[in-house]
């Protein structure tokens, strides 16, 4: 089993927040894995990327040029990533925030998920993340979903633990959406 994955958005939505917890679980499911961050060179709001890699077998590279699947949180960076993802991919993306006619591929699975609106109907505006990698578990299976949510503590900080009910939330939304 190999499976990639691009993150991307801009600084606090979120997405290295996420990659990381993939990697976490993919990790607490006995794959080899890496996780390779990537930020803009503004301080916030600036362009936030990383990649996860998943396998059964010893991984050469974290660096991928046309990954399986792409989660896209923003319409710069589907502008950057969408040319790059390989036939038969997998494109999830923020529907809150892109038009769905800014997706111009037909040779991939795409997922418009509206994040934001879904977030705001839990009540808070900076689960867009959790409820991306929830629908993102769904659509590949690439790790359980128990799996996931119980990484959350490896990535959360201790101060944030309080959140953790409204994160597994808006993972499950995220996860029932698909």
């Amino acid at each position: 089993m190999y499976f990639d994955v691009i993150m991307a958005g801009f600084g606090g939505q979120g997405v290295m927040l996420i990659g990381n917890l993939l990697a976490y679980s993919a990790m607490n499911s006995d794959k080899n894995v890496t996780f390779f961050p990537s930020y803009g060179v503004e301080m916030r709001g600036g362009t936030a990327n990383c990649t996860v890699v998943i396998s059964d077998q010893e991984i050469g590279s974290p660096i991928v040029g046309s990954p399986n699947s792409l989660i896209i949180m923003n319409k710069p960076s589907l502008d950057k990533f969408q040319p790059r993802v390989e036939k038969g991919g997998i494109l999830i993306f923020n529907s809150s925030l892109i038009n769905r006619e800014e997706v111009t591929r037909d040779d991939i699975t795409i997922f418009d998920i509206p994040m934001n609106n879904i977030a705001m109907d839990i009540g808070n505006s900076r689960l867009a993340n959790m409820i991306a990698i929830g629908a993102f578990i769904k659509a590949t299976k690439v790790v359980e979903l128990q799996v996931l949510k119980d990484s959350l503590k490896n990535v959360i900080s201790e101060r944030n633990l309080k959140f953790l009910p409204e994160n597994i939330k808006a993972i499950d939304k995220g996860f029932e959406y698909i």
